[in-house]
C-alpha cells in the first residue's frame, strides 16, 4: 500500500519537473529574442552604412513626419486681368481705374490686362489723365494728361472728347490737383458723358469716371466716384486713392 508521504513526494517531484521545463523554454525564449534583435540591429546598420547620408536623412524625416497630421494647403490664386479678384466672362473688356494719391500715388488705368498710365511707364501727369478705347475694337485711341491746375487746356480736353470714335470707352482719372483750371466748357462736356459729380471737383479731390460715348452700360454699372480733400484726409492735404474696376460688354 502507497503511503501518503510517497504520492506527496511524487506530486512534488513532477511539479519540479514541469517549473523546470517551463523555466528552459522561457529561457531558450528570451534567448532566442534577444539573438533576433541583435541580428536585427546588425542588419540595419549594415544597410545604414552602405546608404548615403541624404538618404537617411530623407528617411529619418519621413519616420518623425508619420505622426504628424497633414498640412492642406490651398492653390494660389490665378491671376486675373487686371489684378481682378474674379475673371471677366469672354465677352466683356476687363478694365480698372486708380486715382492717384498725393503728390507720390500714381494714377493707374488698365484695360485688357494692358496697364495704360502707370508710374513704371512714366506717362502720368498733374491733373487729367485720359485714355480713349475704341469700342467695336478694342484697340487704344489716345493716351493723354492735362494739367488742369497750372494750364487753361479746357478747349484741348474738349477737342479730345469731341474727336474720339462714334462708340468709345473714355477713362479718365486724376491726380494731384484738377480743379483749378478746368472751366465751364470741359465741365459740361464731361456732364454730356454722363459724370453727374464733375461739378462737385473740389481743390485736390480724387475723382475716376468711365464714359460709353455712343453706347449705354448697363443701370447698376459703376461709372464715377469722387472724394474730396478734408481733415480726414489719407495723405497730408490730400484724400486717399479711388478705384473703379468692372466688366465691359463687348459689342
Amino acid at each position: 500500500m502507497v503511503s501518503p508521504e510517497s504520492v506527496f513526494g511524487l506530486c512534488c517531484l513532477s511539479v519540479e519537473k514541469v517549473l523546470y521545463t517551463a523555466a528552459s523554454q522561457d529561457l531558450f525564449k528570451a534567448i532566442a529574442l534577444l539573438l533576433a534583435s541583435i541580428s536585427a540591429w546588425y542588419l540595419g546598420y549594415l544597410i545604414a552604412a552602405s546608404l548615403p547620408d541624404e538618404t537617411l536623412t530623407i528617411a529619418m524625416n519621413n519616420i518623425q513626419k508619420i505622426g504628424e497630421k497633414p498640412v492642406l494647403q490651398a492653390p494660389n490664386p490665378k491671376r486675373q486681368k487686371c489684378d481682378h479678384w474674379a475673371a471677366c466672362p469672354e465677352d466683356t473688356y476687363a478694365f480698372r481705374l486708380v486715382t492717384g494719391g498725393g503728390t507720390m500715388k500714381h494714377p493707374k488705368i488698365c484695360f485688357e490686362d494692358e496697364l495704360l498710365i502707370s508710374e513704371t511707364k512714366k506717362n502720368t501727369g498733374r491733373g487729367l489723365n485720359v485714355v480713349v478705347i475704341d469700342y467695336a475694337t478694342g484697340k487704344v485711341v489716345r493716351v493723354t494728361n492735362f494739367d488742369t491746375y497750372e494750364k487753361d487746356v479746357s478747349e484741348d480736353l474738349i477737342k479730345c472728347l469731341k474727336e474720339t470714335p462714334p462708340k468709345a470707352i473714355i477713362f479718365i482719372v486724376t491726380h494731384d490737383e484738377a480743379s483749378t483750371k478746368l472751366k465751364e466748357g470741359a465741365k459740361k462736356a464731361l456732364e454730356e458723358l454722363g459724370s453727374k459729380k464733375i461739378r462737385t471737383l473740389g481743390f485736390r479731390s480724387a475723382w475716376c469716371f468711365l464714359a460709353f460715348k455712343g453706347g449705354k452700360l448697363p443701370d447698376d454699372f459703376e461709372q464715377e466716384k469722387i472724394i474730396h480733400s478734408d481733415d480726414k484726409n489719407r495723405y497730408s492735404g490730400w484724400p486717399s486713392e479711388l478705384q473703379i474696376d468692372g466688366c465691359i460688354p463687348k459689342p
